[in-house]
C-alpha cells in the first residue's frame, strides 16, 4: 500500500502538550489545509458543504500500544476502542468546519492537530452518512459531560 499526502494541515499546535485532544475541544480553533496545488480542482463544489473531515497521518506518533489509558478515562481500553494517536497504523480523523475555500487552501474551524500534520485525504461531512441516529459510546458514556475539557498530556508520547 503506498499512501502519499495530498497537503499538510496548518494549526496553532507545534506541541502535542496542552493541545485539544478532539475537535470538540478546539471549537474556536482555527487553522488551514493546503492541497498540493495540482489537487485543487478536486475541491469543486467542496465550498457548498459546511464540514470536512480530515484523514491524516499521526506524523510524530512512534510505536503503539494495544492497550492504553485515554484521555477521558483512568482504566485502560483497548487501542481500537479508544482515538489514541500511537496506533499499529497511525492515521488520525476529525471533523471540522469549513469557513472558506480560496484555490488549493481551506480555512477551516475546529482543528484539534499538530501543526505540519500530512492529509492523507479528505471527504465531505454529511450528517445522513456519517451520524447515525442509534449509536452508543461505550465506556465514554460515562465520560460524556468531559468530552471537550482536556488536552493532550504525555501519556502519548
Amino acid at each position: 500500500m503506498d499512501l502519499e499526502p495530498i497537503g499538510v494541515i496548518r494549526s496553532p499546535f507545534s506541541s502535542r502538550e496542552g493541545m485539544p485532544i478532539q475537535p470538540a475541544g478546539a471549537a474556536e480553533v482555527e487553522g488551514t489545509v493546503e492541497l498540493r496545488p495540482e489537487l485543487a480542482d478536486g475541491l469543486a463544489d467542496l465550498d457548498g458543504f459546511s464540514h470536512v473531515i480530515l484523514i491524516y497521518a499521526f506524523h510524530r506518533s512512534e510505536g503503539y500500544a494495544l492497550t492504553v489509558v485515554p484521555f477521558l478515562d483512568s482504566r485502560p481500553h483497548g487501542v481500537f476502542a479508544t482515538r489514541a494517536p500511537r496506533r499499529p497504523n497511525p492515521i488520525g480523523l476529525s471533523v471540522v468546519r469549513l469557513d472558506r475555500v480560496d484555490g488549493h487552501v481551506l480555512h477551516v474551524t475546529g482543528l484539534d492537530v499538530l501543526d505540519g500534520t500530512p492529509l492523507l485525504d479528505l471527504k465531505p461531512y454529511v450528517p445522513v452518512f456519517d451520524a447515525p441516529a442509534d449509536c452508543r459510546t461505550g465506556w465514554l458514556e460515562q465520560a460524556r459531560d468531559r468530552v471537550g475539557e482536556h488536552r493532550s498530556d504525555d501519556r502519548f508520547t
